[in-house]
Order: C-alpha cells, then structure tokens, then sequence
C-alpha cells in the first residue's frame, strides 16, 4: 500500500511505532492527516514530545524517574522568588535560643546536635523529597504496572506484539505522570507548611529542625496573635518533634515502616483504568492527570487497609500528643499560649488543599484523629510520675504507649506508679520462658494432654485412615 493510501488510523499506528521504535521526531506533514480521526495534530504533537521526553527521562530498567518530582517540585517551591531576609532569620534565632532553654524545664529529652534553621520552600522540598519517594514508590509501581497492563488489553490485535514489544516505555509513561503529580503536590505543600514536622510524619533528616518564613507569616494571619508570641511557640513545637526523633532512634523507621507497609497494600482499580483507557481522548491528554489527582484510581480501602491506617493513626496521634503536652508545658509562659495551641490544632485537623492532593494520590490521611485522647494520656502521665518517667517511655519500642493505653490511660499510670514504688509487674508465661531462655535452659516441653474418659487405651500413633 503506498503511503498516500492509509487511512487515518493506520497513520495514528505509525506514529505509535515511531514513538515506541525510538525513531526521534514525528513527521509534522503524518499529524496533519491526523484531522481525519478529529484529533487536534498540535495537541497530539505536543502529547508525543512528552512521552518521548519521558522515554528518555526514564529511570534504570524502566523504573519511575523521581527527578520528575523534583523538577516538578522545586519549580512551584521556587515561583515567588523570596528568599530569607537578615531580619527574619534574625528573629527565628532568637525565638529557637529561648524555646531550647524552655524545653529543657519540660522534658528529660536532650537537646539538637544540629542548630536549628530558617528554610527557604525549595530548601525544604530538597530536604524532605527521600521521604516522600519512599511514600510514594510503592503507589506509583503499582499504577505504572496496572497502566501497562490496562492499555495492552485495550490495543487492537494488530498492535499487540508492538504494546508487548514497548511494555518498558508504557510503563515509564505511567511512572512519569505519576512522579510529576507528586512533584505538583509536594510543591504545593512546600507553600502550606510552617515547620518541619508540620505534617505529621518525620520528613526531616533526623535531628534537624526548621521553620519556613514565608508560610510562618501566612499562618499568623488574621489570628491576632503578636508575632513573637507565635515564633516562639511554633520554634518550641518544633524543637519538641525534632527532640523526640532524634532521642527515640528506632521511631523515626518505625513511622516511615507503617506509611510504606500502608502504601505497598494499595491497588489501583484496574477496572476504572480500563475504562479510562479505553476512553482514553488523546486530544485530552489531562484526563489521565485528572483521574490521578482525584484518587479516582483507586479503589475502596480493604479491611486490611483500614486495620493498618488506624495503627499508623494511633502513632502518630501518640507522638503528636507527646509534643503537645511539652509544648504546653514548656509554652506556659505565653499569654495567647492556649490561643495559639488552638489554631495549631485545629490547622492540623482540617488539612490544607496540598495535604488533601497528597491523600487523593497515595490514599493515606497523615491526620492524628486521636491526638486529643493522647495528650489527655500524656498529662495524666505527667501528672502522676513526672516528667523523667513519662519521657522514659520512649526509650524502647516495647515500653511506648499502646492504642488500648489511648482509651484507658488509668490502666497504664497504674502499672508507672507501681514501677515508681520499686514493685516488679507480675510475671506471665512470655516472662518465664525468656527468663529459661537468658539461663540458657531447655525450653518446657508442653504438658501432654490426658486422654479422654473411657480411651485409656488409645494408641500413641494414630490409626491409619
């Protein structure tokens, strides 16, 4: 067949192929021909120099390519311009030196190796972009590898061994949309938050605490709060979180272990992406984005999903409640403490727009629903056996407060108040086999089971069947 003789779909087939092959630009007079199948030849024209520049920007092996991100990132983090004046980095100092001589009156947890710093949006993209790969990874294989699949079931038999044959670059495609919109969020939530540990989870490198100036400024909007009052009881917070992390090593991978096993649990509904794909519009080349931005991917969490979001709640409520009854404590010179306490919590409880966008991506609410019943746990700790026993708490995993300590706090200031007053808990079966175990002892061998009425006779080996 001579070339002028093919028809618009056949023409659209080749330019797939020289997509697919590798073959570098698109031949502007092919995507003229394109009008035929009501496809906008720019529109297609600009889609095609996309994928390709995702072939190309592919990661090892077809992996996802978190440069993506970044770019993507810094680029919204960076828009204004602004940076640190002399005078806000000034002011910052002084509210972090007198929040760390506040601290020390509050809890038994030492203070930073690493002073604490003023960071511009980009710097703080830069810092925390690790952690959000790591969230984000297990959600976007999964969506690239689902992409994959969906859109080889909807190509034409005629263009299968082709969709077979470019499986790693339709793979990248779905990768590299997906690292953008993490880029787009992440840099959003670069605008959004006031301090390093504002949302929740640990996304600083450890022992490292930060405010951003430019969203401090934001925050105190309309609050009515003097603005040195509110330095210093946003510096203290941070301080705290920052404290906690760096003191309680094992607590830092222990939250960053529950978000990635959370994520690693979601699936992408495969049937809301075959639909889109055999829908797909390439004159509407959003709509992929769209679905994405919307979490319309994905699916309903399974059982086993809520199970493990309520477990990762529950920590990070523990931990936000650790953090605001220091604060508290350490804060209790300011006037507008409670105020400010206040607008803190309930900032955190409601979400800014970039936080929402990350919950639509990844599925995953970084919200402490609890963090009420904890601090209530924590002062009734404090209350009862003082600050050194209560930050002990946080010496080894197995001694931090449990969800069931949450709802009963009563439970556990019995067990600190007779650990204080020297008496040994009551030992179980788990205690006395450790015990054996340490003693280099043989383990018990269970106790054999008497046989029933009327069988004294039974065999030892059972009967053949």
């Amino acid at each position: 067949m001579a070339e002028d003789d093919r028809s618009p779909e056949e023409e659209f087939q080749e330019l797939i192929r020289q997509l697919f092959g590798g073959a570098g630009g698109v031949d502007p007079e092919q995507l003229s021909k394109l009008s035929g199948m009501d496809i906008d030849p720019a529109m297609m024209q600009q889609l095609m120099q996309q994928l390709q520049q995702a072939f190309a920007a592919g990661g090892p092996d077809g992996g996802i390519d978190w440069e993506l991100t970044r770019r993507q990132a810094l680029h919204i983090a960076n828009q204004d311009g602004l940076g640190i004046t002399s005078g806000q980095r000034g002011d910052l100092d002084e509210a972090f030196a007198l929040a760390t001589l506040w601290l020390s009156e509050a809890t038994a947890i030492s203070g930073l190796a690493t002073a604490p710093q003023a960071l511009t949006r980009g710097a703080w993209v830069e810092a925390t972009l690790p952690v959000w790969q790591a969230l984000a990874e297990p959600v976007a294989t999964s969506i690239a590898d689902a992409l994959t699949g969906a859109l080889s079931e909807q190509a034409p038999d005629d263009m299968q061994s082709l969709i077979q044959g470019a499986g790693r670059f339709m793979r990248t495609v779905g990768g590299s949309l997906f690292a953008t919109q993490l880029g787009h969020v992440v840099g959003n939530l670069s605008k959004e938050v006031v301090s390093g540990g504002d949302v929740g989870i640990p996304v600083m490198p450890d022992g490292e605490a930060a405010i951003l100036p430019q969203n401090f400024s934001d925050f105190g909007e309309g609050l009515e709060i003097p603005e040195d009052q509110l330095a210093l009881y946003i510096a203290t917070r941070e301080l705290a979180h920052a404290r906690l992390f760096r003191h309680a090593r094992w607590l830092r991978l222990h939250v960053i272990s529950q978000v990635t096993d959370f994520a690693r649990g979601i699936r992408v509904d495969t049937s809301a992406l075959e639909d889109l794909a055999g829908r797909f519009d390439p004159s509407e080349p959003d709509e992929l984005r769209r679905a994405l931005e919307s979490g319309a991917l994905l699916p309903p969490r399974s059982p086993e999903q809520d199970t493990a979001l309520a477990r990762l709640e529950n920590l990070l409520a523990t931990i936000e409640g650790w953090v605001d009854v220091v604060t508290a404590q350490a804060t209790g010179r300011l006037p507008m403490a409670d105020r400010i306490a206040e607008a803190v919590r309930r900032r955190r409880a409601v979400g800014g727009p970039a936080e929402q966008a990350l919950a639509s991506l990844v599925g995953l609410t970084l919200r402490p629903r609890r963090m009420r019943e904890a601090a209530a746990m924590w002062q009734a700790v404090t209350d009862a056996v003082g600050v050194g026993a209560r930050d002990a708490l946080w010496d080894y995993p197995d001694l931090m407060p449990t969800a069931d300590d949450l709802d009963d706090p009563a439970a556990l200031v019995a067990r600190l108040e007779a650990r204080a007053r020297g008496e040994e808990p009551e030992r179980d079966e788990l205690d006395d086999a450790l015990a054996r175990l340490l003693a280099g002892e043989e383990p018990a061998a269970p106790a054999a089971e008497e046989p029933a009425d009327g069988d004294d006779d039974a065999p030892d080996e059972p009967r053949p069947v």
